[in-house]
């Protein structure tokens, strides 16, 4: 099921398994004895998806810099950034099982995954980019010279998505509404400040997220 939810396809949601069989434009596919390598074009997007084992074997994305983008100086930064705001945006996401006991983020990864997604964001969509922009912003102005992480949750573009398209059908016949883990990446800027005392103690993080309205 790939269903786009923005306007000008600023969203799209595929099963792992979909987007193996049938890789967007840009993607190719190779079959390995182990499982699966996922080739792509780093001048088009962006991939940031970790190796993953699934009931297919284990699946590695060439050319991803992982879920946690780490940057050093400015010009990582600025390449990173031209990156997030110009590119499709590659990330895997998880659909488990909603129930009472997901109350926090412990329950939440002890949840029983029900189905796995390549979440693509577009970028250059102008207000997923003016989102991300804004962010981006606020971010590095709040801590010019220090260390610091800032985490783009996407957790509403999915609900939203959620409601509309998609309920899940466990194996005992129960139709499902998911809650979603893993819906976010993170950014991480090491400064070379000697004393960088906020990110030491934990002052250094910051969030935001990315909505429909």
């Amino acid at each position: 099921m790939t269903i786009n939810a923005l306007p000008l396809s600023g969203m799209t949601v595929s099963r792992v398994e979909e987007f193996l069989r049938k890789p967007p434009a840009g993607f190719s596919v190779e079959a390995l004895g182990s499982g699966y390598r996922v080739h792509s074009d780093p001048e088009e997007s962006l991939v940031l998806i970790d190796d993953f084992d699934s009931c297919r074997g284990k699946i590695v994305f060439q050319n991803s810099t992982g879920r946690k983008v780490k940057m050093h100086n400015l010009w990582e930064y600025t390449s990173t950034r031209k990156s997030l705001l110009s590119k499709r945006i590659y990330v895997l996401m998880s659909a488990c099982e909603e129930s009472r006991s997901v109350a926090n983020k412990k329950a939440l990864r002890e949840a029983r995954v029900l189905q796995q997604y390549v979440v693509s964001i577009d970028g250059s969509n102008p207000f997923i980019r003016w989102q991300m922009e804004r962010g981006l912003d606020w971010t590095i102005s709040s801590v010019v010279g220090e260390s610091y992480r800032v985490d783009i949750d996407l957790t509403e573009l999915l609900e939203s998505w959620t409601a509309k398209n998609i309920h899940i059908i466990t194996e005992k016949g129960v139709k499902v509404k998911p809650v979603w883990r893993d819906a976010s990446f993170t950014l991480k800027y090491h400064s070379d400040a000697l004393f960088d005392f906020p990110h030491w103690f934990g002052f250094s993080k910051r969030k935001f997220k990315l909505r429909l309205t």
